[in-house]
């Protein structure tokens, strides 16, 4: 039971941090994507979350050429593709005004929620920071030494 709930409470996680991500993405660009009630937001977040969840995998393998090509960059392409038809699902709710307007809401939902649920340990993205103290200098050092 404990493992279902936690599931559930990763899923909520998520979902916070995509909402955060599309509102922020929807304040930055301002009047060019826009929603009418903040359960339209909401709303908006939890579409883009399911065809995150569903059409995406099968967008990635058909494109799958292109992405290797570009090296995953055709992937805010997908992003913004999924963004623009949240807007047209959803209707005067939630819009999006041009695939250009998408691509950049695609590329700023992408760096606050990589950041967003890298710092919250969320998904796959983590980031560990390690010290490493070098040693004192020696008196026996001639310099730098590079091994490779």
């Amino acid at each position: 039971m404990q493992r279902g709930r936690s599931k559930f409470l990763r899923f909520l996680e998520s979902w916070g941090i995509n909402t955060l991500a599309v509102g922020l993405a929807v304040i930055i660009l301002r009047g060019h994507i826009r929603y009418e009630r903040w359960t339209d937001l909401i709303l908006a977040a939890f579409l883009l979350g399911i065809l995150n969840a569903f059409v995406r995998p099968i967008l990635m393998l058909l494109a799958l050429p292109l992405l290797i090509f570009t090296l995953g960059l055709f992937t805010l392409v997908i992003n913004a593709l999924l963004l623009y038809f949240v807007g047209v699902l959803m209707g005067a709710h939630f819009q999006v005004d041009s695939f250009g307007f998408a691509f950049l809401g695609a590329i700023i939902i992408s760096i606050v929620s990589i950041t967003l649920n890298s710092l919250a340990g969320v998904g796959s993205t983590r980031v560990e920071v390690h010290h490493h103290r070098r040693p004192p200098p020696s008196d026996n050092d001639n310099g730098p030494v590079i091994d490779v």
